[in-house]
């Protein structure tokens, strides 16, 4: 008898937790919509690992957004619908399919030609689906993380020309969704509060665009240099028993400008 490969002993595995009998009862318990938070979770948390540069943290979170790809397809096995070899011939020859130029006789004269060409692609599997919307935002996925979707929507809509020429525009794009929402805000209107700060999002996530800037990567970039700073805040309060909760807006603001300082502005 054959040695398993990894993988099959990943299946393996998955599917002794998931057996009614002698498996996990979590695990059986599990469906697509109960794990798909989870699936979520892990892709950002592989995200995170890169971000940090944290190699052996990456290999370990991969192996985690891998396991997820196995528990649905596993799910989906149970119902007969498809297994985790229909998934992995389902991406190979999607990739083969989509580059031409790659593993066909295609060429192009530069990567503007060759994304054309992709999402070309896309639309006729999409219409080969049967689906029928025609708009150049066809296909840009819902599920997708707000930040991420909003970039893509926008990428879609300056391929036929609606546009900024260049980013300065944007600028004064920011301030007058600004000014919209600080009279929104002064109107006590809660409902139009919300749709302006999406709107400002939304002209702030097109600035990055232009600058060539992710705006997800960005954000946990900034998430991260206020969790240091504010560790440093609250360490410093604790080395002066200071309670953050009881102190006032001035002592906490000294406190958490002394904690830049610290840290060099990092």
């Amino acid at each position: 008898m054959s040695e398993q490969t990894p993988i099959e002993r990943l299946l393996g595995i998955m599917a002794r937790l998931r057996d009614p009998e002698r498996g996990c009862p979590w695990d059986v318990q599990q469906d697509f919509r109960t794990i798909a938070p989870y699936t979520i979770e892990e892709a950002h948390e592989v995200a995170d690992a890169i971000e940090r540069g944290d190699l052996d943290d990456l290999r370990d979170e991969l192996g985690d957004l891998l396991f997820q790809v196995v528990f649905h397809a596993r799910m989906a096995e149970e119902r007969a619908a498809f297994a985790f070899d229909d998934v992995v011939e389902a991406i190979a020859d999607k990739l083969v399919r989509r580059h031409p130029h790659v593993f066909g006789d295609a060429r192009f004269a530069d990567a503007e030609e060759q994304t054309a060409n992709w999402e070309a692609i896309k639309a006729a599997e999409r219409a080969q689906k049967g689906e029928s919307d025609s708009s150049v935002l066809a296909g840009v996925s819902r599920g997708l993380p707000a930040l991420r979707r909003s970039v893509k929507l926008q990428k879609r809509a300056a391929r036929v020309g609606f546009d900024w020429p260049e980013a300065s525009p944007v600028f004064d794009k920011i301030r007058e969704e600004a000014e919209e929402l600080e009279q929104a805000v002064a109107a006590d209107d809660p409902d139009n509060i919300e749709e302006e700060v999406g709107d400002l999002l939304f002209a702030v996530t097109n600035l990055a665009r232009k600058l060539a800037v992710d705006p997800g990567s960005a954000l946990r970039r900034a998430n991260h240099k206020f969790e240091r700073r504010f560790r440093g805040m609250e360490a410093l309060a604790a080395e002066r028993d200071i309670d953050l909760a009881a102190a006032d807006h001035d002592t906490v603001e000294a406190l958490y400008v002394e904690s830049k300082r610290r840290l060099g502005q990092a």
